[in-house]
């Protein structure tokens, strides 16, 4: 049988203010043009307010300023922020499984490996010698823990997550399915031709209240650390190299790349499918666009942009054919500006 909240519940979750009837039953959040009188729903943009007086939704989160364009029949929560108001609610309402239950009799976990209190690890995991797992651990079925490799309270990874040893990972963490922490950085040295591997023995840390994305890599250093502070959020399919360190709170969207030994500030936000050179520094605050290519260091706080634009094919080949010209353009350029200043004097 579905769940259901009576909705004074909801308000009273969110800090909002309730117009309506408080035990109307409420059993999901959904769109504001799709939501039926048991689902509540939320508007958080200006450009929506049309829609609000024609929604079926049995309640509607909603702001000071959009309040006037619901009719008086609705059920209506008053936030400060609703897309915040949602988010709360989202959680308080989740019914994802977890990730395991118990222990599962097929694990295979080493005999000095510490146990905290309610720890779950799913079928056909691997633990290894030295492990310490925090209180409320939760270990997907098919998981690797390598040695001496610590797991914080109330960390969950999902599925066939692999994590090598000298690892750190803190507490509250969420590790998506196929996720590697810990692989061997890409470091190796070249004699005559012959790529010579330089072990990577650096680990990685990983602080509190960190999300990171199925399939993401993050590489151990080659002798210190990598690292990735508090409450940052990584998406999917992300590379992260050796010895990058990544500051709290930043924000990295999809199949970004990041060279190794790169410094990314606080409260960064990369958009997806961003390329970023090694060996230099990104500063707090900087907003990378998708797509974009970062070959220098960014010293000022600001928003960044650079790749080409989605054209239709036509005029694409032409700006194209512009690109390419470029260079002999230039020195057409020169050569009419240095023959100007030789007429004019």
């Amino acid at each position: 049988m579905m769940r259901t909240f009576r909705l004074i519940d909801l308000a009273e979750q969110i800090g909002g203010t309730l117009r309506g009837n408080a035990d109307l039953a409420i059993s999901s959040i959904a769109p504001l043009d799709k939501a039926t009188s048991e689902q509540i729903t939320f508007i958080s943009n200006a450009k929506f307010r049309d829609k609000l007086s024609q929604s079926q939704a049995g309640a509607i989160i909603v702001n000071a300023e959009d309040m006037p364009f619901c009719h008086a029949q609705q059920n209506i929560i008053v936030v400060a922020n609703p897309y915040l108001a949602y988010a709360l609610l989202a959680q308080y309402m989740d019914s994802t499984p977890k990730a395991a239950h118990n222990i599962h009799p097929s694990a295979v976990i080493a005999e000095d490996v510490k146990l905290g209190n309610n720890v779950s690890i799913g079928a056909n995991a691997v633990i290894e010698s030295g492990v310490e797992l925090g209180d409320n651990v939760v270990i997907g079925a098919g998981c690797f823990i390598g040695k001496n490799s610590t797991l914080g309270a109330g960390t969950q990874l999902w599925a066939n997550v692999s994590v090598y040893h000298n690892v750190k990972i803190g507490s509250h963490c969420l590790i998506q399915s196929s996720a590697v922490i810990g692989s061997d950085g890409f470091g190796y040295a070249n004699d005559k031709g012959q790529w010579i591997k330089i072990p990577q023995t650096g680990g990685v840390i990983i602080g509190d209240r960190v999300e990171i994305g199925a399939c993401t890599c993050i590489d151990r250093g080659a002798l210190d650390p990598t690292v990735i502070e508090d409450n940052v959020i990584i998406d999917n399919l992300c590379q992260i190299a050796h010895n990058v360190h990544i500051g709290f709170g930043t924000a990295i969207a999809g199949g970004v790349i990041m060279a190794g030994s790169l410094k990314v500030g606080r409260f960064c936000q990369i958009g997806g499918a961003s390329v970023i050179n090694g060996h230099m520094e990104i500063c707090d605050g900087a907003i990378i666009t998708g797509m974009g290519m970062v070959m220098r260091p960014i010293t000022e706080k600001g928003i960044y942009s650079s790749g080409i634009p989605l054209q239709k094919n036509k005029a694409w080949r032409k700006t194209a054919a512009l690109v390419m010209n470029i260079d002999d353009m230039n020195k057409r350029l020169k050569a009419l500006e240095k023959n100007r200043e030789n007429t004019t004097t």
